[in-house]
């Protein structure tokens, strides 16, 4: 049976991303030989990683996510503040924080990770950390050349970004070549819009 690398995610508008491809260039400066930046296209938020499915488990799937999705409101999120894990003093990864509806961002990821567990696929062991990663720092990166970044990283304000809004939730298979992963969505659920908009 074919296997496929597979997640579930929220996409990001093309105004979002090319948002956070003008952030990453403002923290980039003069660090570009120790960090490997994410291409800002393939950027996304991760709901849940499902690694290798078989092919047939996709519509079962699509159809958990779609019955969570029936009975969730669409939602706002917005960009909150640069941060890094484990932190700015020795970053390893390089993310942007989210803000704005997170109640109703919590709510829908615990939904389709429960309506998973009877699939097989078990529970998060980790809380969730809503957050967009920017870049991870190459192991070979020297302490003071975290430093610099993270120092770098304090220095700037993520502020008067377009915010995300948040209308459906996707299944998406990822396909790791040479030239790194190439992202297709492989169906869609759609949220209800918000009582006050009905």
């Amino acid at each position: 049976m074919e296997q496929i690398r597979a997640f579930i995610a929220i996409e990001l508008s093309e105004e979002l991303k090319a948002s956070l491809a003008r952030l990453q260039e403002l923290i980039k400066l003069g660090s570009e030989s120790y960090v490997k930046w994410v291409d800002m296209q393939g950027v996304h938020l991760t709901l849940k990683f499902l690694g290798n499915i078989s092919v047939d488990k996709v519509s079962e799937i699509s159809k958990a996510i779609a019955e969570v999705a029936s009975s969730a409101a669409s939602f706002r999120l917005e960009l909150t503040e640069l941060g890094a894990f484990p932190n700015l003093k020795a970053p390893r990864v390089a993310w942007v924080g989210l803000g704005g509806d997170l109640e109703s961002l919590l709510r829908l990821q615990r939904g389709i990770d429960q309506a998973l567990i009877p699939l097989g696929f078990p529970a998060e062991a980790r809380a969730f950390s809503p957050h967009l990663t920017l870049g991870r720092v190459r192991d070979q990166a020297a302490a003071p050349e975290q430093r610099k970044l993270g120092q770098r990283m304090a220095s700037l304000k993520v502020q008067g970004q377009p915010s995300l809004y948040v209308d459906k939730v996707n299944l998406m298979r990822s396909q790791l070549t040479s030239k790194g992963a190439i992202y297709s969505r492989l169906s869609a659920a759609e949220l209800l819009l918000p009582t006050s908009w009905a």
